[in-house]
């Protein structure tokens, strides 16, 4: 593709024109000028079946042959076989309710309505607010930005989001004292990653901490909602991340690996204990437009199945513990890698200017921006990501059919990135 039409592309203006991609097969993507690029995150932490699947392609057809648009609160064939789909091999025993949109921004604004209008229903009208971590990051509408922290995403929209409390990412008893200064009777909610992705390059909290924030939350008629839209559906190397962590949930959203990159797709799930008092009260929970879009839940389920077929979450587990010993074996005391994290097929680094002190680099050097382009040069794609103190850090997230040799080659390249790139910072 001509560099000028491809540069028509972006809303934004940028100095070069975006990469062209023009096929993708298996673990690699294409681009219009031959090169074949490992896709080490991915996507952004999104495919998971691996890249051109024709039976995915060909369950989409049938499905859109069949029907095109049907207004969300109708029910279809593909619609209720993912309802039952999900409840059945995924979610966590009682979760039998559940919704279908288009991503996982969208799924963020849904689990927040859901839990208002749940305390609404419940005769709670003041528990409105939702407690987010400083770390993390819930999406890109402006509820998702506002219950998330991701400082560089937020940055100059802060005047347009409502003010929502805060809690630490990896100190359960902060929350207690946030609770207690903003008063319980006040709180919706409080919503997590169980493990902190692009905020945070696959941060794993300490031993205790989800069972401690569950306790305090219930204990104080507070719903959790576990935000799942990175490490649900295999991703952790378990069904959902909540059964990674043993995080007693109320309220699940999980997007990206439901469509596996095929569809847009993005999923809320609760319980009959949450959305029966909403019925009751007959209270609304408007749809999207294209919520639950038949051909896409058609599409999902058979990314599902084939996930459930091909024991691909096993493997995710498996060969997810091969990428954190490649990377621990390769980072162990490199000068610029001060941690290596992340559980099953999410994986992450943390990028210093100095290990042995800590010491983090300017923002101004985007270091890892710069150690991601790197990567790209020599045929790797990784994903990048980092806020607040873990400002600069890589994610892997690949599809879980990579092989040994996808892993070696994904962990060769970023050490030979992250080298380069610190030897020209520091000329």
């Amino acid at each position: 593709m001509d560099p000028a039409r491809a540069a028509r592309f972006p809303l934004i203006p940028g100095a070069e024109p975006p990469p062209v991609v023009a096929s993708a097969e298996g673990a690699h993507l294409v681009f219009d000028d031959g090169r074949r690029i490992l896709d080490a995150g991915g996507g952004a932490v999104v495919t998971n079946i691996g890249h051109g699947r024709g039976e995915v392609a060909e369950a989409a057809a049938r499905a859109l042959r069949q029907l095109d648009y049907v207004i969300p609160p109708w029910a279809t064939e593909a619609r209720v076989a993912l309802v039952e789909e999900v409840a059945e091999h995924w979610l966590p025993d009682g979760f039998e309710r559940a919704v279908f949109v288009s991503g996982g921004s969208e799924s963020i604004d849904v689990a927040v309505r859901l839990a208002r209008q749940y305390h609404l229903a419940s005769g709670r009208p003041e528990r409105h607010k939702v407690i987010g971590r400083d770390v993390s990051y819930h999406g890109a509408t402006l509820g998702g930005l506002a219950v998330g922290g991701h400082d560089r995403r937020r940055s100059g929209l802060e005047v347009l989001l409502p003010p929502m409390p805060k809690t630490s990412h990896h100190d359960a008893e902060e929350l207690a004292k946030v609770i207690e200064i903003e008063g319980a009777d006040t709180i919706s909610a409080f919503i997590g990653e169980p493990v902190i992705g692009a905020a945070a390059g696959a941060y794993v909290p300490p031993d205790g901490y989800w069972e401690s924030v569950v306790e305090l939350c219930h204990a104080n008629d507070i719903l959790v909602i576990a935000d799942e839209v990175m490490t649900g559906f295999g991703r952790l190397g378990t069904p959902m991340g909540v059964d990674a962590l043993g995080i007693d949930a109320d309220i699940i959203v999980g997007g990206k690996g439901l469509g596996g990159g095929y569809v847009p797709m993005g999923g809320v799930y609760t319980t009959d204990d949450v959305a029966g008092p909403i019925g009751e009260a007959g209270l609304m929970m408007m749809y999207y437009t294209f919520a639950g879009q038949d051909m896409c839940c058609a599409a999902a389920l058979e990314v599902l199945g084939i996930m459930r077929r091909e024991n691909l979450v096993e493997r995710a587990a498996k060969m997810g513990d091969l990428l954190g010993r490649r990377l621990e074996d390769t980072f162990a005391d490199h000068p610029n890698v001060n941690d290596v994290r992340g559980l099953g097929m999410l994986r992450g680094i943390g990028l210093v200017a100095d290990s042995s002190e800590h010491r983090p680099f300017p923002r101004t050097a985007q270091f890892t921006e710069q150690v991601v382009a790197s990567m790209l040069e020599r045929g790797v794609w990784a994903y990048p990501s980092g806020s607040g103190v873990f400002d600069d850090a890589l994610l892997f997230g690949p599809p879980y059919t990579v092989t040994e040799a996808d892993i070696d080659q994904m962990v060769s390249v970023a050490r030979a990135a992250i080298d380069t790139v610190a030897a020209q910072d520091a000329s």
